[in-house]
């Protein structure tokens, strides 16, 4: 076995634990959240690429954690059956490069994942800073 694929399988060992880190995140949401999350598939990325990023305005991979695509659940209807299935992206790597710990980084997936839930519910970026500050 190459060094090569000994760091690949390390890698997907280290996917699958952070992967469980995000699916306990959801497990743990209120069911009253839990009910309402119809369509939607939560995957786990390394980073976000250079595009997302340049789209956003943004330079640097650690200054993206999360990511919500897809249309929020107020303004889905009756045919959102028929459209694509919302995506949250939560990338892993700058998660780990700003986590200095295993339970920072379990507070911060919680976090981004609650964030793109809320997104989904139609809040935005403006709204969800404000209630963020209050905290």
């Amino acid at each position: 076995m190459s060094g090569q694929e000994t760091g690949s399988r390390d890698r997907v060992l280290k996917l699958e634990s952070f992967e469980k880190l995000v699916e306990e995140t959801v497990a743990s949401l209120p069911q009253e959240f839990k009910v309402r999350l119809k369509n939607i598939a939560i995957l786990v990325e390394m980073r976000a690429s250079p595009e997302i990023l340049r789209s956003l305005g943004m330079t640097h991979p650690n200054q993206l954690l999360g990511l919500f695509h897809g249309v929020p659940y107020r303004h889905q209807g009756p045919i959102s059956g028929n459209l694509p299935p919302v995506v949250i992206s939560v990338y892993q790597e700058p998660i780990e490069n700003i986590s200095r710990s295993e339970e920072e980084m379990r507070d911060r997936i919680r976090d981004v994942v609650i964030h793109e839930i809320a997104h989904y519910f139609g809040f935005d970026d403006d709204y969800l800073k404000q209630i963020e500050e209050k905290d």
